[in-house]
């Protein structure tokens, strides 16, 4: 079996989305050989290695479909538009057709598609379009298997991010209608499982295949699933009023993310999209999980992504003057400065293995009693508690308000804050050797816990600024006095 599947050369079109990215690494564990359709190659350069072939491409243009697919066995066909400009109808029916008479002459064996689940007589023009799209390649001569899903919840799913966006903004939420219509989701893992396992599974006639979680629950369950989950109260008052139209300038309002793509959306999730035909559950072994877990996986998924968060994998090139980056991943904030000095990693150490207690937090120490001050007055730990040993630290350790969470002498420190706020908060610095002496990395990350942790932090986000980035210039400054 294993020297079969080497032999099977897999293609992936439309690569950079959101599903394309997490097959290609299924694949890449599942020891296939990977050849990746992009427009442009260098937003897979990660993936540019081993056995995964980036090469330029687009579906649009039949001239350059006819080498890609050269010698492949299997293609995934992952692409779709969401732009609610222009005619997309027609170009994703000329994309799905230049792709089918290339993969013909190519000798391509099977076609797996990703769509959307819905009635015929339900569909919005975006999600019709969809399903044309699979009636193409079922009509092709080529094995198709065509998969329907309703909503795909996992971080970065267009449908699950727009559901979290409108949970964490807001605390009373006036919804359409349409946030009680009945959608039937699936996690990201499960609709992966399905993808990989549809490549040797024993079929050779074009099938259709719904799939799903095994809950039927409304857009507003789900939303309230979220919220139980983040320990967030929220009330949803559902009226008739709002449109697609309507909703989709709202959902722009709450998130430029939606202000291009928020009416072709809103329109494709405003009918019910629940399994009807179960045969996929008789052909594929893979058992989707409910929607409480398929969440709860998707949040500590995130949370140990921020465990094993490290700044300089993000930033490798660290200058010699300070620089500062801040961005958000899914809900989660990161601020982070950055410098290089001319000495060894141990001496960079020793004044992050020495902060807090008497030594202080090398900036704006007034502020930072007062903001212990305030926390002891509603309830919090404040900064009395001070630190174990002035020079040695271990896993455990109390620091003023913070807590040693992840000690590596002369590496890394990581702090969780215990201090009372509408979120979670770290501390992170890391310090490793480069090309000039050592790089160090000073990481203050935020998760804010719905609006008040969003006001919080973006409220106070210029002081944080400025004391930040003078902290890890004076931890540089007392490096090289060392």
């Amino acid at each position: 079996m294993q020297a079969e599947r080497k032999e099977k050369l897999i293609l992936v079109a439309g690569a950079t989305g959101y599903v394309g990215r997490h097959l290609i690494k299924a694949l890449i564990s599942a020891k296939y050989p990977v050849r990746c359709l992009v427009r442009r190659p260098e937003t897979l350069q990660s993936y540019a290695a081993n056995m995964v072939e980036v090469i330029k491409g687009d579906v649009l243009e039949p001239k350059s479909l006819g080498p890609i697919l050269q010698d492949v066995h299997t293609a995934f066909y992952l692409v779709h538009s969401m732009s609610s400009e222009g005619n997309f109808a027609e170009n994703d029916r000329r994309a799905a057709l230049n792709f089918v008479t290339a993969a013909k002459e190519a000798g391509v064996q099977r076609i797996i598609y990703l769509g959307g689940l819905g009635r015929e007589e339900d569909l919005s023009a975006h999600l019709a379009s969809r399903q044309e799209v699979g009636r193409i390649f079922r009509n092709s001569g080529i094995t198709s298997i065509e998969f329907r899903a309703s909503i795909i919840i996992g971080s970065g799913s267009l449908s699950f991010e727009m559901i979290r966006t409108l949970v964490e903004k807001l605390p009373l939420m006036i919804t359409p209608r349409w946030v009680l219509n009945m959608a039937q989701p699936i996690v990201t893992e499960d609709v992966i499982a399905y993808l990989r396992e549809a490549i040797e599974i024993p079929i050779y006639e074009s099938r259709v295949f719904e799939i799903g979680g095994p809950d039927r629950i409304s857009y507003q369950g789900i939303m309230k699933e979220y919220a139980w989950q983040r320990g967030l109260k929220r009330l949803m008052i559902p009226v008739p009023v709002l449109t697609p139209y309507l909703s989709s300038l709202w959902l722009g309002l709450v998130s430029p993310l939606y202000v291009r793509i928020g009416r072709t959306l809103i329109e494709s999730i405003k009918n019910p999209t629940i399994v009807n035909d179960k045969s996929a559950l008789q052909f594929f072994s893979v058992r989707p999980c409910r929607v409480r877990e398929a969440i709860k996986n998707t949040i500590e998924k995130e949370d140990r992504n921020i465990m094993n968060f490290r700044a300089a994998d993000k930033f490798p090139d660290c200058p010699q003057s300070l620089q500062h980056r801040t961005f958000q991943q899914y809900a989660r904030v990161f601020d982070v400065c950055f410098i290089s000095l001319p000495c060894s990693s141990d001496i960079a150490f020793k004044p992050i293995r020495r902060i807090g207690g008497k030594v202080g937090w090398y900036y704006a120490n007034l502020l930072w009693q007062l903001r212990g001050l305030i926390d002891k007055l509603f309830g919090g730990v404040g900064m009395r508690r001070a630190r174990r040993d002035a020079e040695h630290l271990r896993e455990g350790d109390v620091l003023d308000f913070w807590r040693v969470e992840v000690y590596e002498p002369n590496h890394l420190l990581r702090l969780r804050a215990e201090m009372k706020l509408p979120g979670r908060a770290w501390l992170q610095f890391e310090v490793q050797p480069d090309t000039q002496g050592t790089s160090i990395y000073q990481t203050a990350i935020f998760d804010p816990l719905g609006l008040a942790g969003l006001l919080y932090w973006y409220g106070l986000y210029p002081i944080h600024q400025f004391i930040f980035k003078r902290m890890l210039k004076n931890v540089a400054k007392n490096s090289m006095d060392e």
